[in-house]
């Protein structure tokens, strides 16, 4: 119920209207009385009333007095003016104070009840338009952050918007656009990620960044425009701490791309310039933050470092040379990083690279390793490209080395064999058995059979010779050097042989003979 204060000085007409005014049946309720404007109104500050019911010839403060006053410190409480004939005029001055309903004394309560119950409608139309102003205050404010983002998007992609149109933005926006440096990030999150995931980190970015003017979400990726500041250091911190935040709430890396400091009205030049370094990740990395230095390309006198050596790299892998497989690669991938060309002329060569690897696979292998090409298509950065292709050249030239080994074990068992076979004739030699019996370049068999056996082949028969000979003196006893010498390959010269035996049993011939008589 409405609370109502009712004010005269002259005490039967007090009396009389309170007590025949059915007060609650007017959505009211009298919560006091007073006999002039003085005490009304100090009654009105103690506890103001919704409506005021008063006389408007009063002494001290009259009810037009009252009105001004109250009107001035208490805006929201409406009155009735009470006036006889002669009052009338003097009371329309009550209009210039918003006041409405003055009824004409002697008034009865049917009269008394309209006006209060006018006075509840106006109240409650009063309140009904207060409360759809706040809602659609509420309304807008939920909508700003989207009108916001579309203004952002139509400003960006292909809308010409005039300083008239940016003005009204601006007073809608409550921020200042056409005057102002600003710059622009691009934030993108890496690896397979949900739509809240965008709204969150834009809401990090809000937190955590100073002098956000707009943001909106561009083809899966995150817009910011923020105002520009000459401590770019900071400036910096702060999008690594946006980085690290979200990193730490959802374990997914955030590439940024950073423009160069423009005013609003270049903004398209600046997006673009975003997504060129957004593009440039490819180089960089996912998870870095690039801007326009990063972009410049180094000295491009490295290119003709560039071309790749078919036959060198195949020899590489086919030798099973894990190390200079790996160091060879590792050239040409950093030759790729500083030139910084141009993204497809960079997959060219990558492709050009796995496609010798392919030339030079096992045929039992090259089906496999050719349907791999589509996966090495999709990688998305150059680190990527180049983990997939160091992994391919690893497995295809371990596969080489593992073949390798088993061929050269086979290749020394045949050259053992050999010697076994002849180790009595002076003339064995490592030419010898790769010419005429193998067939094979004699310095290859020198090479191999050192890495199988850990011996160079001279040394290996002139040890198999001595432990022939010892052998033959443990079971035969005495016996001539000269002898030894011609039986076990050293064509009778025994001083060579006495060498020989002396080095590997640590006693001359003799001494050995001596040794096994006396045993």
């Amino acid at each position: 119920m409405y609370k109502v204060l009712l004010v005269d000085d002259e005490r039967m007409i007090l009396e009389g209207i309170s007590q025949v005014v059915d007060w609650g049946k007017a959505g009211t309720r009298l919560v006091g009385t007073a006999r002039n404007g003085i005490e009304a109104y100090d009654q009105i500050q103690a506890s103001p009333p919704d409506f005021v019911i008063s006389d408007i010839s009063m002494p001290g403060l009259d009810g037009i007095g009252l009105v001004a006053k109250t009107t001035e410190h208490f805006p929201d409480v409406r009155f009735i003016l009470l006036s006889g004939y002669k009052d009338f005029d003097y009371a329309c001055r009550a209009m210039q104070y918003g006041v409405k309903h003055y009824l004409l004394k002697p008034c009865n309560e049917r009269q008394i009840h309209e006006a209060l119950t006018e006075l509840g409608q106006e109240r409650e139309e009063q309140e009904e338009r207060k409360q759809f102003v706040n809602r659609m205050k509420l309304d807008f404010q939920r909508m700003l952050p989207h009108v916001k983002e579309h203004f952002l998007k139509e400003f960006i992609s292909y809308k010409t918007y005039g300083s008239r149109d940016i003005a009204f933005y601006e007073r809608l926006f409550g921020i200042e656009l056409q005057d102002k440096q600003v710059r622009m990030l691009l934030l993108r999150v890496e690896e397979s990620h949900e739509p809240e995931h965008l709204f969150a980190l834009q809401n990090i970015a809000a937190d955590l960044m100073d002098d956000v003017l707009l943001s909106t979400t561009m083809q899966g990726q995150l817009l910011i425009v923020l105002e520009s500041e000459d401590d770019t250091s900071r400036f910096m911190k702060q999008i690594e701490a946006v980085r690290a935040t979200f990193h730490r709430f959802y374990k997914l890396e955030v590439t940024v791309a950073v423009s160069e400091s423009d005013s609003m009205q270049h903004s398209r030049g600046m997006y673009r310039e975003t997504l060129h370094c957004m593009n440039h990740r490819f180089y960089t990395g996912e998870g870095s933050l690039i801007t326009k230095e990063d972009l410049a390309a180094e000295d491009t006198r490295e290119m003709a470092d560039l071309e790749l050596d078919e036959e060198k790299f195949g020899l590489l892998i086919k030798a099973g040379n894990t190390v200079e497989v790996a160091q060879e690669v590792d050239r040409l991938f950093g030759i790729l990083s500083r030139m910084k060309l141009e993204i497809s002329v960079t997959r060219s060569y990558v492709l050009q690279l796995y496609a010798a690897m392919i030339r030079i696979c096992p045929e039992e292998e090259r089906a496999a390793f050719t349907s791999r090409m589509v996966v090495l298509a999709e990688q998305k950065t150059l680190a990527c490209l180049k983990s997939f292709v160091q992994e391919a050249a690893e497995r295809m030239t371990a596969s080489y080395y593992k073949s390798n080994v088993h061929r050269q074990s086979s290749t020394v068992d045949k050259m053992i064999t050999i010697i076994e076979q002849n180790y009595r004739k002076s003339d064995l030699s490592l030419n010898g058995v790769a010419g005429q019996m193998l067939y094979m370049n004699s310095d290859y068999l020198g090479k191999i059979f050192k890495k199988v056996t850990g011996e160079n082949f001279s040394h290996y028969v002139n040890r198999y010779r001595i432990e022939r000979a010892a052998e033959h003196i443990r079971e035969t006893g005495d016996v001539k050097v000269f002898e030894l010498a011609e039986w076990f390959g050293f064509g009778g010269n025994a001083q060579y042989f006495s060498q020989v035996f002396k080095k590997w049993a640590g006693m001359t011939p003799s001494e050995y003979i001596k040794s096994h008589e006396r045993g």
